[in-house]
């Protein structure tokens, strides 16, 4: 069902969805029901679209599937050009399985302006989609860019006490670096004649003199959206402020953005000042992990403690992906869709019981394995997903990335599996202090268990943590090919190893 067009589908239905919730009117809990129903049947049914795709997609290949191309300003150049490789279509699902569960998490925190709120939901999840199924450089720095705008809306109309400052510094951090991305985005399209197809620049080859400039332009863009150390400050304030889901797609999804960059521009593009810089990344990387971990154990905020957590796990991401090795490579994809979910689930563990107790401070809380049970059942897989427990998504993408950095340069390898340890003291102190001992404030003692619609939310997380570290030939199989075709462009040298592993 190839002909099927699968990526405009999972492009513009949410903002067909979001076109619908703009003319609902009526008496405000008519609205509120509908804008509603809406946001939940578009994002249900993209989901199911995104599984159609990766159903009908063929491993066995390294070409981009299921094109779809249109002119679109002729004038320029520039295409609608869709398509997804065996990287891109994993990420497509991602972010449509976590936009769905942000629907259902929301359903009842958010009662002010719930109509914008779904909006903003719904044409942030066409704009991720679009970057991942984007084969036109111009196309996918408009869903690059355009992904700021709802974020920053979500954050700063809905968020915390502070909210409007974490919204404005969240944006003005990454809008920053992507104007060298625009800079970097003209000159290669001056270098090649006018050429805007991201297949097309991969094979390009430019000046190695030019691809040093290039290089710095892009990584200033993706190293503050991974966000790499020590670009990573606007990520604990604008989680701590996010609303709930806000901080489910921020950390499941808009931080993949940057090392989904690294992918499919600086190292395929820019081979030789990849590998150039590649000892500065290490660097940089092994910093974030133990540093973001360190400061992790400090923290006080149930909430800061994963955003930091997330620092760290990224760090993982890109050493694994200038190891520029098979395993390296796919380890560090693995650990973007396990970070995706486990993350994405510890912020909804942190706001499901915000929800209850209006508060996110670790002190606030004790002994909750008795009254919450099923809750701290939930908290302890997803916490253990974390720490890289063998059985769980995370287990399978660290063990990867540390084997490539092995292979590259054991000190790296060896800075990084501390990280390892960090992350196990820090998850395991914030569960004992939250779930074991005496209920730190009586407030605590009356808190009830999952409801139902909770229940249905983390069921299907948890499910993913547990396939994607029992069956992970399910992820690193459709990404196979994929990966040795990029190792190849970046690496001609490694091309041979790759296909003979």
């Amino acid at each position: 069902m190839e002909s099927f067009p699968y990526l405009s589908a999972v492009v513009g239905l949410p903002l067909l969805g979001a076109a619908m919730i703009a003319v609902i009117s009526g008496p405000a809990e008519y609205v509120v029901r509908n804008v509603r129903a809406v946001a939940l049947w578009t994002t249900l049914f993209t989901f199911a679209l995104s599984l159609a795709l990766w159903a009908a997609f063929e491993p066995g290949s390294a070409e981009f599937q299921f094109v779809e191309r249109a002119a679109w300003i002729p004038g320029l150049g520039v295409e609608f050009h869709l398509g997804v490789d065996g990287i891109s279509v994993l990420f497509v699902v991602l972010s449509s399985f976590l936009t769905l569960l942000c629907v259902v998490a929301s359903w009842e925190s958010i009662t002010a302006r719930v109509k914008e709120y779904a909006i903003a939901f719904l044409v942030m999840e066409a704009m991720m989609n679009g970057v991942f199924c984007a084969l036109d450089i111009v196309l996918f720095y408009l869903f690059f860019e355009g992904i700021l705008i709802p974020m920053f809306l979500i954050i700063g109309v809905w968020g915390g006490p502070d909210r409007v400052y974490s919204a404005f510094k969240f944006f003005l951090y990454t809008l920053a670096g992507s104007v060298l991305f625009l800079i970097a985005v003209l000159v290669m399209i001056h270098e090649t004649g006018g050429e805007t197809s991201i297949p097309a620049l991969m094979r390009a080859g430019f000046d190695p003199k030019l691809q040093i400039w290039l290089w710095l332009a892009l990584f200033a863009s993706f190293a503050v959206k991974v966000p790499m150390w020590p670009f990573h400050t606007w990520l604990p304030d604008a989680h701590v402020e996010a609303p709930t889901a806000g901080s489910v797609i921020l950390a499941g999804v808009l931080l993949k953005l940057g090392a989904y960059g690294f992918l499919r521009f600086s190292l395929p593009m820019l081979p030789e000042a990849s590998a150039f810089f590649a000892p500065f990344v290490y660097v940089l990387s092994v910093v974030a992990v133990v540093y973001a971990s360190l400061v992790a154990l400090m923290q006080e905020d149930m909430k800061k403690l994963v955003a930091y957590s997330s620092v760290a796990h990224m760090g993982f991401v890109t050493i694994g992906l200038f190891t520029l090795t098979p395993q390296g490579v796919e380890g560090a994809i693995m650990v973007m869709l396990s970070h995706g979910v486990v993350s994405a689930a510890l912020f909804l563990c942190v706001g499901a019981v915000y929800d209850r107790r209006g508060s996110r401070l670790i002190a606030s809380y004790g002994g909750l394995v008795h009254r919450m049970p099923v809750y701290a059942f939930v908290f302890m897989v997803f916490a253990m997903a974390a720490i890289g427990l063998p059985g769980t998504g995370g287990f399978v993408g660290e063990f990867l990335v540390l084997m490539g950095a092995f292979r590259v340069d054991t000190r790296v390898a060896a800075v990084a599996a501390l990280g390892v340890i960090l992350g196990a003291a820090y998850m395991l102190w914030l569960y004992r202090r939250v779930f074991f001992g005496p209920p730190a404030q009586a407030e605590s003692r009356a808190l009830g268990d999952l409801n139902r619609r909770e229940i249905a939310v983390f069921a299907p997380l948890v499910l993913a943590v547990f396939w994607m570290g029992l069956y992970p030939e399910s992820f690193l199989g459709v990404m196979r090919e994929s990966v040795d075709n990029l190792i190849a462009q970046a690496r001609p040298e490694a091309a041979l190893a790759a296909a003979g592993r």
